[in-house]
């Protein structure tokens, strides 16, 4: 029988491991059981322990499993044939067990001591690590809390409450500088079990963190009357993400920035000087396209399907909006499109348009050529037959003439 405060330590360790009652009984269980079998039995039996939590009084009990015939006999002290099983359990089945009650030992040996507080110690461990394991496999690809705990060479430990967490280089930010106690926000990317336990990595450069944000941020996206359709960042600098309503009425845009701009604020402060675009959806791909060029103002656009390009004419003004720092907003316009954009100038289309209409009115065309030609070359024919008609008529009337004299 286990005293109080041994019961009393049991109720202990839930409350600080965070651990249900059940498993930490399980845990005890097991512990005891091979303490007993460490000093009473032998090492191939199954030995099972219960604990009454409210007595204290432990039960010890030896499991057979049960089979037909003796070629399935693996082990002996651990096996029995249903005919024999039949004689301590009448209800005894092929592939059951038969449990028989083994007798109280109130001490155990030092080494027994020593194997249920190892095994105690152990299970506790796993139990711990299966728990953690499962909560935060559950918040996998969301956004949580946390604080920097330390920093280990370029890597960044994030403490996320019941467990540390890794910020790889690869995760973090350029443009951030992370110190212990730091508090930040971070996107919780994948939960790998390992044997040290699992571990957590998370990140700060994903775009996923952009979308959780907005979660956070905006009601409406939580309701589903504004989606998210996507996002692109280049993490540190800018960030397009594409909205659209699925109620009539709501402003998606209007919504993500909030009132005098409250919601949008609050993610701009969690991310630092990023910025972010957001821009409306569009089921139109000219739209679409214009609209990811935000805030340009786009004057023509010439779609190439066959190609999956867009050649987009701005105002000389705002040529430099449209491509931005680097090709930054040209590029992330055409990854949130998906369709490859090039940036022109409307003066450049303009004067192709006034070349080309120019050489229209000094060259015709071939086929005007053409056109015009013929009744040139059908009229010199025409002169030349009635000149040489009227030589004939003129030599036989002077040939009359001198008929006339000579007669």
């Amino acid at each position: 029988m286990l005293n109080k405060d041994f019961m009393s330590a049991i109720e202990q360790i839930c409350d600080e491991k965070g651990l249900s009652k059940e498993i930490v009984l399980e845990t005890v269980e097991a512990a005891l059981a091979a303490a007993y079998r460490k000093d009473y039995g032998s090492p191939r039996q199954i030995i099972r322990g219960k604990l009454n939590e409210v007595t204290g009084e432990i039960n010890m009990f030896r499991v057979y499993q049960v089979v037909e015939t003796e070629e399935e006999i693996e082990e002996k002290e651990s096996q029995l044939l249903l005919n024999d099983a039949k004689k301590l359990d009448k209800k005894a089945e092929i592939g059951s067990e038969v449990i028989i009650p083994l007798p109280q030992h109130k001490d155990f040996g030092r080494i027994a001591a020593q194997t249920a507080k190892q095994v105690i110690i152990q299970r506790i461990r796993e139990a711990e690590r299966d728990m953690l394991f499962q909560e935060y496999k559950d918040k996998e690809r969301t956004v949580i809390n946390g604080s920097v705990q330390q920093l280990d060479g370029n890597n960044v430990i994030v403490n996320i409450g019941k467990a540390n967490a890794i910020l790889y280089p690869s995760d973090q930010v350029r443009s951030e500088h992370y110190y212990a106690g730091q508090r930040l926000k971070v996107f919780l990317k994948e939960v790998v079990e390992t044997a040290r336990g699992p571990q957590i990595l998370v990140s700060r450069s994903d775009s996923e963190l952009i979308r959780g944000l907005f979660e956070l941020e905006v009601p409406e996206i939580t309701t589903g009357s504004v989606v998210i359709k996507n996002i692109v960042r280049e993490a540190g600098y800018r960030t397009k993400i594409a909205v659209a309503a699925t109620q009539e009425g709501i402003d998606p845009i209007g919504s993500c920035v909030g009132q005098r701009g409250t919601r949008v604020q609050a993610i701009l402060a969690e991310i630092g000087d990023e910025k972010i675009d957001i821009v409306l959806w569009d089921e139109d791909v000219e739209n679409y396209i214009i609209n990811a060029l935000s805030p340009a103002k786009c004057e023509k656009i010439v779609i190439s399907s066959k190609e999956n390009k867009a050649t987009v004419y701005v105002p000389e003004d705002s040529l430099s909006l449209a491509i931005g720092k680097g090709g930054q907003n040209v590029r992330l316009a055409s990854k949130l499109t998906g369709w490859g954009i090039d940036i022109e100038k409307i003066d450049d289309l303009k004067s192709k348009d006034s070349t080309d209409n120019q050489k229209g009115e000094v060259e015709p065309s071939r086929d005007e050529a053409e056109e015009t030609d013929t009744p040139k070359k059908k009229t010199p024919k025409t002169k030349k037959s009635s000149a040489k008609k009227a030589t004939k008529t003129t030599k036989k009337a002077k040939k009359s003439e001198t008929d006339v004299v000579a007669g």
